[in-house]
């Protein structure tokens, strides 16, 4: 494919038979060919198609292959004329990601670390269907479905100020409707209530490696090289997974109703103003505000594990909140078009919120500054904390969420032997656990792209910036 370059960092493809708009990618030039060893940009064209789409068809640096939409796909749709589309959102409804900061340095921890990593592992269950040790009535699922972190809070599992640092302050309380999710996503949803699940979800004691951004960092709580921090990745479970599969087959339906042509069957839509696409949202923003429960839920283990093997309560160990940032989400937001502040459904798949300074949807405490913005790479390599910027409004205020895929999960089964994966992190000190070897198959580094090369194309392009880069000390993944 003919790129042209737009800026740094930056390539558009022109808009050519159907499409409406162009489609414009965010990467480093030597990132680009990766892109097009799959189904990525052509599947961009395909967005490129729907109805109502603005300005362009956004690839995110970490782009790769997807249902419909490729992860690492964004798509802003106009009220009036736009559409949503369950492909252009994810299975795994928000899933997402969340850091919390310690007072406690690496060389204090690491005696404890295979003490903590085995406490974390036993008091988080984790893994493909495994079931959580909560046993939610249907009652209170639709509760934790309608609140989200809040009814965690009230709970007594998190405190106040952690909704603070949420995204929506945890929950789409107006738009979640638990109705709208069918029998099938609760009775899977329920039992998983707590789990951090399988395939690139992870819980990691990690170590600040490098500063970028010192005052930045420091109002985010970042204060030093060394400093221990946790992160938790992990989303809607079979919720979320079972709120798409239903409704990818009513969009199948609605598509054909209302006579919207598809260039993939994979991006069966229906209109912003139709039943389908309201019933839609209301079932997916219960999905969203049950991972952001989930990931209450296990913060309030994560700390309650620091406190059973270091002996002092977690606020002794400074265990706040810094922030959590969804993926695989259509949202309501106002962006500037043509010059005039226009509300806009903007669909990020495999892409992440990065609000600039100023905007209410930020909290106060970091209103000054811009949204902090969490990227985990890979359990080989490292993660990120970056901050949203002004200039990111060519992307609708978004940038990526994580490494991104360059081998399938049976390509890298076919490459990586989990134990010698396994032998070769504890080698250099990590403390690792995991349902099996394959686990760790799955999610080798080398499956990934090079995580610093990602971070460093969205800043720039001036999607975002970088603040601060963590590295694993210890290792649970799903």
């Amino acid at each position: 494919m003919e790129f042209e370059k737009i800026g740094e960092a930056t390539w558009g493809l022109p808009k050519e038979g159907r499409m409406r708009v162009p489609v414009r990618v965010y990467a480093k030039e030597s990132m680009l060919s990766k892109m097009g060893e799959d189904r990525t940009l052509q599947q961009a064209r395909n967005v490129a198609t729907l109805p109502g789409i603005v300005d362009a068809a956004l690839v995110m640096p970490d782009g790769h292959e997807g249902y419909g939409f490729p992860i690492g796909g964004v798509a802003a749709f106009g009220m009036e004329d736009g559409i949503v589309s369950p492909g252009g959102v994810g299975y795994d409804i928000n899933c997402g990601v969340r850091l919390l900061t310690t007072n406690l340095t690496d060389n204090e921890v690491r005696p404890k670390l295979r003490e903590l990593i085995n406490g974390l592992y036993a008091n988080i269950p984790c893994g493909v269907g495994e079931k959580g040790k909560m046993r939610l009535s249907a009652s209170q699922l639709d509760e934790a479905t309608t609140f989200g972190a809040k009814w965690a809070v009230e709970q007594g599992l998190g405190v106040p100020k952690d909704l603070e640092h949420i995204e929506e302050e945890g929950g789409f309380i107006k738009e979640a409707d638990p109705s709208k999710a069918s029998e099938t996503a609760h009775k899977r949803g329920g039992p998983q209530f707590g789990t951090l699940g399988s395939g690139n979800h992870f819980l990691e004691i990690q170590r600040v490696d490098k500063i970028l951004d010192a005052a930045t960092a420091r109002a985010f709580g970042i204060t030093a090289v060394g400093q221990v921090t946790v992160m938790i990745h992990s989303g809607s479970r079979g919720y979320g997974h079972q709120v798409c599969d239903d409704y990818i087959r009513v969009m199948l339906q609605a598509a054909q109703k209302y006579g919207i042509e598809l260039a993939d069957h994979e991006l069966c839509c229906a209109p912003l103003s139709s039943k389908e696409a309201q019933d839609y949202f209301g079932a997916m923003n219960s999905a969203v505000n049950y991972a952001f429960c989930n990931r209450q839920v296990m913060t309030h283990w994560v700390r309650e594990t620091f406190q059973q093997v270091l002996g002092k309560q977690w606020e002794n160990y400074g265990m706040d909140l810094v922030y959590d940032v969804c993926h695989n989400i259509a949202k309501m937001e106002e962006h500037e078009v043509n010059g005039k502040k226009t509300n806009l459904c903007v669909h990020r798949k495999g892409a992440t919120r990065a609000f600039p300074k100023g905007r209410k949807e930020i909290p106060s405490v970091y209103r000054s500054i811009g949204q902090p913005v969490i990227i985990p790479g890979t359990m080989q390599t490292a993660s990120y904390l970056l901050v949203g910027l002004e200039s990111g409004k060519q992307a609708w205020y978004t940038t990526c969420h994580g490494a991104g895929r360059v081998m399938s999960r049976h390509e890298a089964l076919r490459n990586y032997r989990g134990t010698e994966l396994w032998k070769q992190m504890e080698a250099t000190g990590m403390a690792v656990k995991a349902p099996t070897p394959q686990s760790l198959a799955e999610e080798a580094g080398g499956a990934y792209k090079n995580v610093d090369d990602v971070v460093e194309s969205v800043e720039l392009a001036g999607l975002s910036k970088i603040v601060a880069r963590m590295t694993p000390l210890g290792v649970i993944k799903g």
